[in-house]
């Protein structure tokens, strides 16, 4: 990947951010997610006056990805505009996870810091599908 590259999807989740919808907490987040083909989906956080119901940007870049068919993921940049590069949060973790376990994390803000984490960092000991058929078998077995 080189900086050029990684420049230009920064700025393509910075533009992300700038159509958040974040009336209430005015903490406006950008997302970008690249698919291993070079397609780039994009993601801002959209709030709801029942904070339960609002979505977060890398969660509306996945699952605009997703929901177009792409399945393998390069890179995912997210950005906010604060002081320390934020994380994504812990229900955003579980969905990296889960569609982008392989995918180079990128945090970023509008000050030009960067710094490139591991899912594997962020989410230890994730729960995944290996649990739920794993309880499946052991389901089937003492039925048996």
């Amino acid at each position: 990947m080189s900086q050029r590259d990684l420049n230009s999807l920064i700025e393509i989740a910075q533009e992300a951010r700038e159509r958040a919808f974040a009336p209430f907490s005015n903490f406006r987040v950008g997302a970008a997610v690249e698919t291993e083909d070079g397609e780039i989906y994009t993601g801002c956080n959209i709030e709801s006056a029942s904070y339960g119901l609002t979505v977060c940007a890398e969660r509306v870049a996945i699952w605009k990805a997703v929901s177009e068919g792409a399945r393998c993921f390069g890179r995912l940049v997210i950005v906010a505009d604060t002081e320390r590069l934020t994380p994504p949060c812990g229900t955003c973790r579980q969905i990296i996870w889960e569609h982008c376990r392989n995918t180079t994390i990128v945090l970023a803000n509008l000050r030009g810091e960067t710094e490139t984490v591991d899912i594997q960092h962020l989410l230890p000991r994730a729960f995944d599908a290996k649990y739920l058929r794993e309880a499946g078998k052991e389901k089937g077995a003492s039925e048996g």
